[in-house]
């Protein structure tokens, strides 16, 4: 893995010039590539050779999905956390994003928060508080640490979006805001935690409590690092997209509605 690494590495300034290229390409192409609700949804019959040959030229590389993506006949390839794209032989590599020029959408972006999406269904949403606003009939999950300054810019804009179910785990960040964990433990064991967060957020004003009581912070830090959470907030959605960063509520509702008609498709299963 690491000798992957290295290479991606040394590879991304030589990318440059080629994603440049094919972002320009991009625009070139015919109507259903870039209208296509999901691509690269079916599995390639090259993906078995892409994948023996990769995992022999990179040995002890973790090769996740192997897909055709919808340009230039390039394939794409998911190494843990980033994408790459290759020929069908294999041969070459190029490492970098590809973006719609047109729509100033970056598609290697795009393309990773499906592939990287979490099983909603399987989170502990116990470890979690839950704050219901109208009907709640939206679901947002929310990793949030209690100093981060963009939290706090988070909790203003969700005062703006409504009928919405929202479980916030408690996610401090000690190496960023040492003084974090003591206040998510007085918050977590106050009798009321929603009304005690809010307060936080709002006035600054802490619960009168030590914060002894049993607290599931060491779970949700042991959950976010399953779920490679790097920053705070970060925002999971219905259909396990996740967000990083504090979004506006314009964006938050285009989220909740693409997460909607995401959750009608059928399951393609990945292999």
């Amino acid at each position: 893995m690491i000798g992957m690494t290295i290479f991606l590495m040394r590879m991304r300034f030589a990318a440059v010039v080629a994603v440049s290229a094919l972002a320009f390409a991009w625009a070139a192409l015919p109507a259903w590539a870039a209208t296509s609700s999901d691509p690269v949804a079916a599995v390639p019959p090259e993906a078995a050779f892409i994948r023996k040959t990769l995992e022999q030229k990179f040995q002890g590389s973790a090769i996740g999905v192997i897909s055709r993506s919808p340009y230039l006949g390039l394939f794409e390839v998911q190494f843990d956390n980033q994408l790459i794209y290759t020929d069908a032989k294999a041969k070459y590599i190029l490492v970098g994003a590809v973006y719609d020029v047109d729509g100033k959408v970056n598609l290697t972006e795009q393309r990773l928060r499906k592939l990287n999406r979490v099983d909603v269904a399987s989170l502990p949403l116990d470890l979690a508080f839950k704050r219901v606003k109208g009907n709640g009939e939206r679901k947002l999950i929310v990793f949030s640490d209690a100093d981060c300054p963009f939290c706090a810019k988070l909790e203003t804009e969700l005062k703006s979006v409504d009928n919405v179910t929202i479980y916030t785990f408690l996610f401090p960040i000690d190496q960023l805001h040492p003084d974090s964990a003591r206040k998510s433990k007085m918050i977590w064991c106050s009798a009321d935690r929603v009304k005690a967060w809010d307060a936080f957020f709002s006035s600054g004003v802490l619960p009168d409590n030590p914060g002894e009581c049993d607290n599931p912070l060491e779970k949700t830090h042991g959950l976010g690092e399953k779920l490679r959470v790097q920053a705070t907030p970060t925002l999971i959605f219905a259909d396990g997209t996740v967000v990083p960063g504090a979004i506006a509520p314009a964006q938050m509702e285009a989220e909740f509605k693409s997460a909607a008609a995401e959750k009608k498709k059928p399951v393609v299963a990945n292999k």
